[in-house]
């Protein structure tokens, strides 16, 4: 398999889905899975055509996290702290991001699923943070993203556990937006995607550079900052605004 099988691109409709593709391996990550990763990431960021990125995991699993395997026959990444850049670079695209979870979602796969937007994942799905069962330290943004998502003391008891829960106590606990049945999975996450492609581009990445901007920012700080960016409108609102004027 060559680096450019380890992770599938294809784009229709102005939604390009991403598919980890180690389907024998339950898609566990390895350096070579992140540098495919990131070559993908890189061109998606430059491309204006791109309106929703979906990432997925072929087969059985979206991924059962990272392959100690690798470790083991000596595969490096490119530099020390790739694997993390590359989930930064995820949570970075300008484009909304969908993780469409299915099967095993553990650890490092959990990290790589948390620098997606939104989280969608079967009922049957089977999520958890295993580090302390290996007795490993998370430098892929788990102990910043985690208790990001559902607070700081759900994201100890997670880790401290390495607990698995379901797709669904996983959407009661905020750790994914929406538990669907199985079968639905793929309809539920292409609706999704279309309904966001179909706004505004523009808008869309601005917004994402606006509540990216205000993280580090105070409210009233980021109140000021939105309204003072010389932003405008953004290129294809000229258009839009145009056609519903003529309707």
């Amino acid at each position: 398999m060559t680096g450019l099988d380890l992770v599938l691109r294809d784009d229709t409709d102005e939604v390009t889905t991403l598919t980890l593709n180690r389907p024998h391996k339950l898609n566990a990550l390895t350096p070579g899975v992140f540098v495919a990763l990131r070559d993908h990431l890189d061109a998606i960021a430059a491309d204006d055509s791109v309106r929703c990125v979906v990432l997925r995991g072929a087969g059985r699993s979206f991924c059962a996290g990272h392959d100690l395997s690798s470790i083991a026959t000596g595969e490096r990444a490119p530099s020390k702290y790739f694997e993390p850049e590359t989930v930064d670079a995820l949570e970075r695209l300008p484009q909304p991001t969908i993780a469409q979870l299915h099967g095993h979602c553990f650890t490092g796969g959990l990290e790589l699923a948390l620098g997606c937007e939104f989280l969608v994942a079967a009922d049957s799905t089977k999520l958890g943070d295993t580090h302390g069962q290996w007795g490993l330290v998370p430098i892929w943004g788990m102990s910043v993203r985690l208790p990001e998502r559902i607070g700081r003391q759900r994201a100890k008891e997670l880790m401290y556990t390495s607990r698995r829960i379901s797709g669904v106590e996983a959407a009661e606990i905020g750790l994914v937006d929406r538990a669907v049945p199985d079968e639905e999975l793929a309809a539920t996450v292409a609706a999704l995607a279309a309904e966001i492609a179909t706004n505004s581009p523009g808008t869309n990445r601005r917004v994402n550079q606006l509540i990216a901007a205000h993280d580090d920012m105070s409210r009233t700080d980021a109140l000021l900052h939105e309204r003072s960016l010389p932003f405008g409108m953004p290129e294809d609102s000229a258009e839009r605004m145009s056609g519903a004027l003529g309707r």
